[in-house]
């Protein structure tokens, strides 16, 4: 078995609308191993883009723990919850966020410069990371010369250029065409096992969810059995 990237225990979160509270994750286990590409889905409003944000830690929980590489979120401070967030985890969203001023190459290349890697070494590791992802005949080009699925590719990329452990991704495929869809899909399952790279998708599509490892739907705060 390969090793456990990502592991959440008992994760409660509790929102407070119009003073009451209301209970959006309650008591959930998760566990996900490298290589492994976990589906999450669920309605509208069941909590599936809360629990990303949780485990990217990027938002806090109110009782249970969490894991990301080892390391449980729970026992630190920003700066350390930042510095794991930049070194462990990789982000793709539904809008690929990509600098419409920046190449692909410059774009893929960002978190690397914002982490103060040498220019050339950040360009040439952003050139492997968008080779990866079939897109190296495109480097030069700008997001609005990109497709739609050519964009999204560019944006695993970049979250991939910082060879992270754990790859969290937000109704990836939201704005795609169905064709472009799957392709980001089958995409994330070839890079999770290539790289050894655990990855968890939230998507409403049941039918492209099924062609990940594992689909787990959230339902009342706690995964569907």
């Amino acid at each position: 078995m390969s090793e456990i990237v990502l592991e959440a225990k008992g994760l409660v979160k509790v929102f407070a609308d119009a003073g009451e509270p209301v209970t959006v994750l309650s008591g959930l286990d998760l566990r996900v191993h490298a290589g492994e590409v976990l589906a999450v889905t669920g309605s509208s409003g069941s909590g599936k883009s809360t629990l990303l944000h949780i485990l990217g830690a990027l938002d806090a929980f109110d009782s249970g723990s969490v894991a990301v590489a080892g390391r449980n979120l729970a026992g630190l401070d920003e700066d350390a919850r930042s510095a794991l967030r930049n070194r462990s985890i990789g982000f793709v969203y539904q809008f690929h966020h990509l600098l419409p001023e920046l190449t692909a190459l410059e774009n893929v290349a960002m978190p690397l410069r914002i982490a103060r890697m040498p220019e050339a070494k950040a360009l040439a590791r952003a050139a492997q990371a968008l080779a990866a992802v079939g897109l190296e005949s495109r480097a030069r080009h700008h997001p609005a010369q990109l497709s739609g699925g050519q964009r999204q590719r560019c944006a695993i990329a970049r979250a991939l250029v910082t060879e992270p452990a754990l790859v969290l991704a937000d109704e990836p495929t939201g704005n795609l065409d169905n064709a472009s869809a799957r392709s980001v899909f089958e995409l994330f399952m070839r890079l999770s096992r290539e790289k050894g790279v655990a990855v968890v998708v939230v998507t409403h599509d049941r039918e492209l969810a099924r062609l990940c490892d594992r689909v787990l739907e959230l339902e009342n705060g706690v995964f569907r059995l």
